[in-house]
């Protein structure tokens, strides 16, 4: 044997030893990213089990022509973003941004645990429907006050 096989025989070598340290690298790292995407979607679920909302009244006065007024509960027991709370009325999107209050305070997002949050929508609308950023919703029908 001369020196270009055992010259050969290094490079493949070197080249096998290369192609091994990166394939590593690369399974190593997608490894990781697959359990901090499984740890966040069971972070996801774990709030959403304990997220739960209860509209416990919407009345529509007509004497005032204000709109709807809705009050929903937080009976769970994770903190929730009234920001990201979404109203339907009538299977319809509204923006409530500027007619939330949580306590009687308009200027916060936080919305937690045992504290009822007012809405005040400019609309006539029969049922409403509260979600929350984890998905948990309550509907209602609105009652209707002369």
């Amino acid at each position: 044997m001369g020196f270009g096989v055992s010259g050969s025989t290094a490079i493949i070598f070197l080249g096998v030893l290369i192609c091994t340290g990166t394939l590593y690298t690369a399974a190593a790292g997608t490894a990781e990213q697959l359990t901090d995407a499984e740890e966040e979607n069971h972070e996801r679920l774990l709030d959403r089990r304990n997220t739960e909302i209860d509209i416990f009244n919407a009345t529509y006065n007509t004497s005032d022509g204000n709109g709807v007024v809705i009050l929903v509960n937080n009976t769970g027991s994770t903190t929730l973003s009234v920001r990201d709370t979404t109203v339907l009325a009538d299977n319809e999107y509204q923006n409530v941004s500027a007619s939330t209050y949580v306590e009687g305070d308009r200027d916060t997002d936080l919305w937690a645990p045992g504290e009822t949050l007012r809405i005040d929508l400019a609309t006539d609308a029969s049922r409403v429907k509260i979600v929350t950023e984890t998905g948990v919703s309550d509907s209602h029908t609105v009652t209707v006050v002369s």
